[in-house]
Order: C-alpha cells, then structure tokens, then sequence
C-alpha cells in the first residue's frame, strides 16, 4: 500500500506540473496573440483630418506655417493643417483654380459682399459653428439669405504712417517753411502738402532719399491704390457700403482729390515716376523700415513687415498713423480708414469631415489660450471676437494706432471699397494709373474708371 500510495503521489506531481506548463503555454499564447492585434490596430490607426487653409495674406504666410500650424497640430492631433498661400493680389485667381480640385480648400478668405456673389456656390452656412458664435457683433457676419456665410476674423486700419524720429528732426529745423511743430498738427491736406514739399526741400539735412516710399506699381502691388487709396472718394462720392454695392455707376466725382494725394506721393517719393512699375509693397515697405523715407500708406498690418526687416532702423515707438488727406469736405473732422475686407468662409463641397476641422481649427485660433497669444503677437489681429479681453490686443505699434483713433472722438472713414464690383475693374483701373504717371493723359485714368465700373456692375447684374 505504502508503495501503491508513493507511485499515486508521484504520478499527481507530474500531471500538475503538466498542467502548469500547459496553461503557461496558453497564456504566452494568448499575450502574442493580444500584441499582435494591438499592433495591427495600430498600424490600421485613423489618419489625421486634413484641412486646408488658403490664405490670403502673403506678409504673415511665415507665421502661419511655422508657429500656427505645429502648435495648433499639437494641441489637436486628430488633424493637420495645410496652409497654402497665394501670390499678391491673386487670391481670386488662385482660389478658383484650387476650389475646382479634387482636394479644395474648406477655409477661403472672401472680402465681403462681393466677395460672397464671387463664390456663391461655395460658401456654407455657418450660423451653427462654435467659430460664428464667438462674434461679438452678429451684424458684422455676411449673409446670403438667412444664412451666415462668412465671418469677418480682424479689423483694420490704413492710412499715412509716418516716422515721428524723422518728423522731429524736420520741425526742429530753424528755417522750416510751416508753423505747426509736430505731425500731429496736420489735420488736411494743405498742410500735409506744405510740410511733405518743405522736407523733399530739406531731405539732405533730414538723411532720407525721399519724404514718400516708392508708389509701387509691380504687377500685384496696385491695392494699395486701387482699393485703399480709392476708398475715401468713393466713400464721399456713395456714402454708406450698401450704396456702392448696389451702385451701376461711378461717376468719380471726386478724382481731382484722389489725383492730388497720389501726385503728391509720386512727386515727393525715394522712385522717380518713371521707375515706380518695377517697385513692389515690398520695397516700399523697407524703405520705411531702413530710414529712406519719413512715410508710407499702408495698414496696421504692415507692423510686421517693417519691425521684421533685416536691419531696420525705425523704432516701434516712432511709427504712426495719419489719416489719408486729400482735400475732402470735413477731413479734419474725420480718422483712420477703419474696417474689414477679411472675411473667412467654409467651403460647402468640402467633405463634412473637413468641415467639422475647419469648425476645430478657426475655434482653436480665435478662442484658446495658445491661439489667440498666437493672433494677437504674431499675427497681429485686431479681432471682433468676444474670447478677447480687452487688453488682449497684438503688441504692435500700428494697432495701438488705430485703437488710439478709433477712441480719439474723430469718426472712422468706413471700408466701403468691398462695393467695387470686380477684381477686374482694379485691373483696369490700375493699368490707367500706370499708363498716367508715364506720361498718359488723367481724363483717360477717369474715364477708365467710370467704363470699366459700368461693365464690371452690368456682369454682375446690379
């Protein structure tokens, strides 16, 4: 029995080990069989949600590509954005050949009303997007119908800025040939006159090679003349926006204005008139930042631009605004050109994935901590959005400048250019502006405006 029961014990010992050995075997198993599936499960992992963002602003291309793009990517990694950005004064054109493919953009840029008509079988609605809802004034969006179709992302300013370091050196001068002693006693255009023709006479002594920057006439550096400088006379001439867009005709009644600011910048600038139609906003603009000139018309956002030229030599507290005198009724009573043209619309065609990332995004910017330090430092948005504080707004001189007009008790010249009828009618009338500082005739600068107004206005059906 003794030895039945030892060989009963012996045979019970080496099952169990049997067993364990088994079921050991069994759980290595199972373990391969789970990583292998996590692995494939990884490997099969959703790709990122693309979106695609045309962008219109060539000055700040670099911003978004280096410094939005990665951090917006690591905040959110279920996307990646891909920004694209036109060439100066191309957007349209650009836009219209990416929309057509099959990858388009879901986030375009449309500035304002027709902007909107230009791309009406495009623009989604947008009234139910967390971006919309972030629009402090409602009545800013545009619409198309009942629906909201593009929500304007900054407001802006334009106008003569002016290096006050420059400005004090020629008010010092003993034998000026004006009374006043400081830039900011120019309130029309016969004084800005006086002054700009005294310091063309005294530009040795101030060290610039011209009062004004180069009017630059580049292919693609017209808008400053086209849209902006124009802007005044047809906001004289019109009134209020709703006019101009609804408007056949422009009669141009206040071209002999527009003519004596643009002969002033052209008879008192760093480039000889004959020289201006190889001159880019480019050149302009570091002309300014490197001391050349004492001024330039241009907007808040060219603060970037001058203060990122290599050697600049302007100090930021020394760049200001002044209004764009031109011999206006009230001028003196009148500040900055303030408004917007820089709406952002969604692409309805896009895929609803696309949609709902362009939603993600445009949020991400304008709402959290990381986007909106983004927007207001290097981007340098003044936003109409109420996830901005108060004294969240970009560090930048320009905009401290519009800001301080806007509160000076002066009213704002209102962006009312968004009514001119076609991208093609700037065309024209930048063509006719060229063919006059070469030599051409003004009558026909002004008869090109009206003509080209009229057909422009009639294809569109006004």
């Amino acid at each position: 029995m003794k030895k039945l029961l030892a060989v009963l014990l012996a045979l019970l010992v080496v099952f169990s080990f049997a067993s364990c050995s088994k079921d050991e075997g069994t759980a290595a198993e199972t373990t391969t069989s789970t990583t292998s599936s996590t692995s494939s499960t990884t490997t099969a992992a959703k790709e990122p949600v693309e979106i695609y963002f045309l962008n219109f602003k060539p000055e700040i291309a670099d911003v978004y590509t280096n410094e939005v793009k990665p951090a917006f990517e690591a905040e959110n990694p279920g996307y990646s954005l891909k920004i694209i950005t036109a060439a100066s004064n191309q957007y349209q054109q650009t836009l219209k050949s990416e929309i057509a493919k099959s990858n388009p953009p879901v986030i375009f840029q449309v500035n304002g009303p027709t902007g909107v008509q230009e791309n009406i079988d495009n623009v989604a609605p947008m009234q139910d997007m967390d971006f919309y809802n972030l629009l402090a004034d409602k009545s800013m969006a545009q619409m198309l119908g009942s629906d909201v179709v593009a929500v304007p992302y900054a407001v802006e300013g334009f106008g003569i800025i002016y290096n006050n370091a420059i400005m004090e050196k020629y008010f010092a001068l003993s034998d000026k040939a004006v009374s006043i002693s400081s830039a900011e006693e120019i309130t029309d255009f016969a004084t800005l006159k006086a002054v700009v023709e005294d310091m063309t006479a005294h530009k040795d002594e101030l060290g610039i090679q011209g009062v004004f920057a180069s009017t630059s006439f580049a292919p693609g550096s017209e808008w400053r003349w086209t849209t902006h400088l124009v802007n005044p006379v047809l906001q004289a001439e019109f009134g209020d926006r709703g006019s101009v867009v609804a408007s056949s005709e422009f009669s141009f009644a206040y071209n002999e204005n527009f003519k004596q600011l643009l002969d002033l910048y052209l008879d008192n600038s760093v480039t000889p008139r004959g020289l201006v139609g190889s001159k880019a906003d480019a050149d302009s603009m570091a002309e300014f930042a490197l001391g050349m000139c004492a001024m330039v018309q241009n907007g808040n956002w060219a603060a970037a631009q001058i203060l990122g030229q290599q050697g600049v030599v302007v100090e930021e507290d020394d760049i200001k605004f002044l209004p764009l005198y031109m011999g206006l009724d009230d001028e003196s009573a009148k500040g900055l050109n303030v408004g917007t043209e820089n709406y952002l619309a969604i692409n309805k065609n896009a895929s609803e994935e696309a949609k709902e990332g362009a939603d993600v995004f445009l949020t991400w910017l304008f709402s959290s901590e990381t986007g909106k330090k983004l927007v207001s430092d290097k981007l340098m948005f003044i936003t109409p959005f109420s996830s901005f504080s108060a004294d969240e707004v970009p560090n930048d001189p320009l905009a401290r400048e519009v800001n301080k007009w806007m509160n000076s008790g002066k009213p704002s010249v209102d962006w009312v250019f968004q009514g001119i009828p076609s991208e093609q009618w700037k065309a024209d009338f930048g063509q006719a502006m060229l063919s006059y500082i070469n030599g051409g005739s003004w009558d026909d600068v002004v008869k090109t405006a009206q003509d080209a107004w009229a057909r422009e206005a009639e294809i569109i059906g006004r």
